[in-house]
């Protein structure tokens, strides 16, 4: 169920979402995924290697310690054999000729500091330097001196100590003590032959070596585990500092980690040949772990500027894939909005740029269409325009008609001449041959004979004026436009004024478009119903049928939205009727 609705989220969470987004984020996760994967093993294994490496490099380090400490060891277990050689041979020469042997030996060895050959109790038989003995050394009560009997023959390395045999030698040495035989007088004798030599070197041969930033040798012996030597010596004997000595001498060679000193520190030992010395390297973990560290942290920055790159990269390549997309997004946008001119440019042959082609094939077709429809609609709505036209003579030919018989009827001779003469000419212009345009001079002739015959049917009780520029008379313009404004103005202005009305009607250029107006000076047109004379919805309830609206509609449909009608009116004061067709309209259906 968990798993189910942390689908459910992560499924809303990517609706919704753009292609680019979804793309790069896409990448994005799927290389942070695996480089996630990798990294991971690459730490393990590098961390494990550079372990491995710390501990193979701490082992060859404290191998290689051990090599020079048993060349050093060597070259000194040689030079005691040549004193040794020397003096089991002094009974062939003299005592100061054996002293003078082996002063030059050891005048070879700067690092040798005395030479003493000592009988079984202890009496000094020959010496190098020649100074005099301290009393009270207690020298059969030493442990190299015991040992050297008890093991004669076999040569003995002590602990490092100072010097303690000589007046004004106290130098910190290792003795290196045998038992041996020596003939003096025909007779045979016990004794031990010591050559201490100087700590210096040793010390100064293994204070060089480091592991480590805080890594250390010292040296142990493996009977007690006394420490030979160690670098920080002074802490050792003041118990500032401890080393688990007792789990090193379970060792002869080899490693392990110990955390006994509080410290995680990494063990190695190497055994001495022939001493049984045990060299201990010791470095600590938190140093092979700040390795570690260092390669986490590489691999870190290493992940981040791949996810960076990879980020980049993805956005760039998601951009580029998703650019047809949104421009395609785009242009459906547009027809959206009624924008069919529009045609998308069609780049490569894949799914995007097939989808393209077919957008603009159906653009064009919308577009072929909807010019198709236009133009039954329009068709439509012209020939609906002349039906409503042609209303206008039935009905207007039976009122006048009806006025002509009154006036015959009546004797008025003259009248019936008049309007009988003004009606033929009305129907002349309003026949015109068929033709939808005429001149703006015919349209004006034809209203005026309109308002004749009005002017007679309603007994004079309006007046008209008739005024036009020269240069508009040749205009072009739509037949029968102006007949249904003044009927209007008749039926709703002049029929109901107590005084007498007036009717202007004026034609005049304003720049490049043609000025007709209608005014009246009738009762005006009360507000509401303004605002709904262009709608239709106000209606004359005589007259001839077409009304403004249609009027209105038909110079719009000819000439262009920017032609058409204007009204204004006042209460008591009067209306304007304001047509506007364009000046330069030298074909029929300029501006459609």
């Amino acid at each position: 169920m968990k798993a189910g609705r942390w689908r459910r989220k992560l499924l809303d969470t990517w609706r919704g979402k753009s292609i680019q987004f979804i793309i790069t984020a896409s990448f994005t996760l799927i290389t942070l995924l695996v480089m996630i994967v990798v990294s991971g093993i690459l730490y393990n294994k590098f961390s494990g290697t550079a372990e491995q490496n710390a501990f193979l490099s701490n082992e060859q380090i404290v191998e290689q310690v051990k090599y020079n400490l048993e060349i050093y060891l060597q070259n000194m277990a040689q030079v005691f054999e040549k004193v040794d050689s020397k003096v089991r041979a002094g009974d062939a020469v003299s005592k100061e000729r054996l002293l003078e042997q082996i002063g030059t030996i050891l005048e070879t060895r700067s690092d040798v500091v005395s030479m003493g050959l000592f009988g079984e109790d202890g009496t000094l038989i020959n010496g190098l330097p020649a100074a005099p003995m301290r009393a009270n050394t207690r020298l059969t009560e030493q442990s190299w001196f015991r040992a050297a009997l008890e093991n004669p023959n076999h040569l003995t390395f002590s602990l490092p100590h100072v010097q303690n045999l000589y007046k004004g030698e106290y130098k910190w040495v290792v003795s290196m003590s045998k038992g041996i035989k020596i003939n003096r007088e025909g007779r045979t004798y016990n004794a031990v032959l010591l050559v201490d030599v100087n700590f210096r070197t040793i010390d100064d041969l293994l204070r060089r070596v480091s592991l480590g930033k805080k890594g250390y040798v010292y040296i142990i012996d493996d009977s007690a585990g006394n420490i030979v030597y160690h670098p920080q010596q002074q802490l050792i004997y003041a118990g500032l500092k401890y080393e688990n000595v007792e789990q090193a001498l379970k060792y002869t060679f080899g490693n392990y980690v110990d955390s006994s000193s509080g410290e995680k520190r990494l063990i190695t030992i190497k055994t001495v040949n022939n001493i049984g010395w045990k060299i201990i390297g010791v470095s600590y973990m938190d140093e092979i772990v700040t390795t570690r560290k260092e390669i986490g942290t590489f691999i870190s920055w290493l992940l981040l500027f791949v996810i960076v790159f990879v980020l980049l990269i993805s956005a760039f390549m998601s951009a580029r894939i998703s650019m047809p997309i949104k421009r395609l997004e785009r242009s459906m946008r547009k027809v959206e909005q009624g924008d069919f001119d529009i045609h998308l440019e069609v780049q490569g042959e894949d799914e995007v740029g097939r989808l393209s082609r077919r957008f603009n094939f159906m653009v064009v077709r919308i577009r072929e269409l909807m010019g198709q429809i236009i133009h039954e609609q329009e068709a439509k709505r012209k020939g609906e325009l002349e039906v409503l036209q042609a209303q206008i003579n039935p009905h207007f030919l039976y009122n006048t008609l009806n006025s002509v018989v009154r006036m015959a009827g009546s004797g008025k001779s003259e009248e019936v001449i008049t309007m009988i003469t003004s009606l033929s000419k009305f129907f002349r212009i309003s026949l015109s041959k068929g033709k939808h345009i005429i001149p703006v001079q015919d349209e004006l002739e034809h209203v005026r004979h309109y308002l004749i015959i009005q002017k007679m049917r309603y007994k004079r009780k309006f007046d008209f004026v008739i005024e036009a520029d020269d240069e508009v008379l040749a205009v072009p313009t739509l037949k029968l436009i102006l007949q249904p404004i003044v009927e209007n103005a008749i039926y709703h202005a002049m029929e109901i004024m107590v005084d007498d009305g007036l009717i202007e009607i004026a034609a005049e250029r304003l720049g490049s478009r043609v000025r007709l107006q209608v005014r009246d000076n009738g009762p005006g047109i009360p507000p509401d119903k303004l605002e709904r004379l262009l709608s239709g919805d106000a209606r004359s309830d005589e007259g001839s049928g077409v009304g403004v609206k249609n009027v209105h509609e038909r110079i719009r449909l000819h000439f262009g939205e920017s032609y058409g009608l204007e009204i204004e009116s006042k209460l008591e004061v009067g209306t304007t009727v304001t047509l506007w067709i364009p000046f330069d309209s030298g074909r029929e259906g300029a501006g459609v």
